[in-house]
């Protein structure tokens, strides 16, 4: 797939499903783009930014972004995407977005009152993606060559929820997302 077409592929993703609310009072879209704003305000490098916009892509497949309210069911939707985006992007991109599920079972296991911090769509889905990691995910997570980044994607994705703040647009990452392609044979 060439360097346009998979952020054609992204950028179709957004348009059909990022106006959906998942529970939460921002919609896919607004987001998405709240986590790559704060990302960028916490100092994230451009790989982690745009991880940051990508975080829930996984959510905009097949409904994902649904399973957990309408059927009480775990998608995975952080495997969704970081199997849509590894073969074009770095792992620098990737592994955060695959990772940021853990991230939030391993908040939940060693910083007291971060559970109780959570949204309600938030704990729904913590409940369906096995709850607080137990002391051997732990030592697993933190051993993670992205540990460092995921916990930090993962408390930007904690503060992207806000219903009417405006931050750049889709559009404005294209470039970023350009830059970070991975040319492959």
């Amino acid at each position: 797939m060439m360097t346009t077409q998979v952020i054609d592929e992204i950028y179709a993703l957004f348009a059909a499903a990022g106006d959906e609310y998942y529970g939460e009072n921002a919609t896919q879209l607004q987001h998405a783009l709240q986590v790559a704003e704060l990302v960028r305000r916490a100092g994230g490098d451009a790989a982690l930014i745009a991880a940051g916009l990508l975080h829930d892509v996984g959510q905009l497949i097949d409904d994902a972004g649904h399973a957990a309210e309408r059927h009480g069911t775990d998608m995975r939707h952080e495997m969704l995407g970081n199997a849509l985006l590894k073969a074009h992007f770095p792992p620098a991109l990737t592994e955060p977005v695959r990772l940021h599920v853990d991230a939030k079972r391993y908040l939940c296991a060693v910083e007291p009152g971060y559970q109780a911090s959570l949204s309600a769509a938030s704990l729904l889905s913590l409940r369906l993606q096995g709850g607080a990691l137990y002391a051997e995910g732990r030592a697993a997570f933190e051993a993670e060559p992205y540990f460092a980044e995921a916990v930090l994607l993962r408390r930007c994705d904690d503060g992207g929820k806000r219903k009417d703040w405006v931050v750049p647009t889709l559009e404005s990452y294209r470039p970023l997302l350009e830059a970070l392609v991975v040319s492959r044979p």
